[in-house]
């Protein structure tokens, strides 16, 4: 299927789920909030010959990689770069129909030893977009240790979370990803499941993308948008993304949206958005997690507007 001569970085999650989600829709525009390399943008424009994409990523060197994987298809794409959190708002008077946000990190950022994401990096960085000020470094080597204790609690749900922000603290500046995972590899308690450095680099990373609010941004956008006939398919790989993402679905499809202390519905009882086509998240099969390991957290809810 893909017909790209570069070399694909980059195996993305749910490939064949998320063709299924917008497989109905016959024209319009669909919105890729999160790019990347492109892996679903060209799954989705060889599967529906008559839709057109706007192509959206806040990491320039991903969309560069993507208008050369997708130069055949030019004529049906617009790319943009910037946060997701306000795609929709710049194309909200196109026809969109479908929009799609993997909340993941790519695999080839997370490789990518010069972008401070991996364990084994020789940097400090995190950033997706590389403009911005706030890195890794900034956090790990400025903040208080309660601000540490915070984020490492509340982004990366460390059992932890006071240990690791002593430790960072006492052993501070860090230069270096591999310098910050040895030490917690050595101080922290050990699951045979994950490395001990895998929730607090969640957390730093969360911090330093300010990614839970601009998830929230998103979903305030499109409902800003008032979008009709549009189907809503959002992958995200852990546990406080998924309740932003369940939340928000189950606010659209509310009748009514009364204060909680009214003893009688006022408002009409007809302001539900669409439906939520998912009652539970569609997750990865055995097949690919073996081809794929980093796909066994990822989760994907999906919703149509009316």
């Amino acid at each position: 299927m893909i017909k790209s001569d570069e070399k694909i970085p980059h195996i993305p999650v749910l490939f064949d789920e998320v063709i299924e989600a917008f497989k109905d829709i016959e024209d319009g525009y669909i919105i890729d909030c999160t790019t990347g390399y492109a892996g679903h943008s060209l799954a989705l424009l060889q599967s529906n010959p008559n839709i057109n994409l706007i192509c959206n990523d806040q990491d320039i060197e991903a969309l560069k990689f993507s208008k050369r994987r997708l130069k055949e298809y030019s004529n049906r794409v617009i790319f943009n770069q910037g946060n997701f959190k306000d795609v929709i708002t710049k194309f909200k008077e196109y026809n969109i129909v479908g929009i799609l946000a993997d909340i993941g990190v790519s695999s080839l950022q997370l490789d990518n030893n010069d972008r401070g994401f991996g364990f084994d990096s020789d940097i400090l960085d995190m950033r997706m977009d590389q403009t911005q000020t706030l890195s890794a470094s900034n956090v790990v080597n400025n903040y208080t240790q309660s601000q540490l204790e915070y984020i490492f609690k509340e982004y990366g749900e460390v059992r932890e979370y006071k240990k690791t922000a002593s430790l960072i603290v006492e052993n501070r500046p860090f230069s270096s990803a591999k310098e910050l995972c040895a030490l917690l590899n050595k101080k922290l308690y050990k699951n045979s499941k994950i490395n001990p450095a895998t929730l607090p680099f969640q957390a730093i990373r969360i911090e330093v993308n300010d990614e839970l609010s601009v998830l929230s941004d998103l979903f305030e956008s499109i409902e800003k948008a008032k979008l009709h006939n549009c189907i809503v398919a959002i992958i995200s790989f852990h546990s406080l993304e998924d309740r932003i993402v369940k939340n928000y679905f189950k606010k659209w499809t509310k009748k009514c949206i009364c204060p909680p202390q009214s003893f009688r519905c006022e408002c009409g009882n007809n302001h539900n958005l669409g439906k939520i086509i998912t009652k539970k998240p569609i997750t990865p099969i055995q097949k690919e997690i073996k081809q794929n390991p980093r796909s066994r957290s990822s989760k994907m809810r999906i919703f149509r507007f009316d």
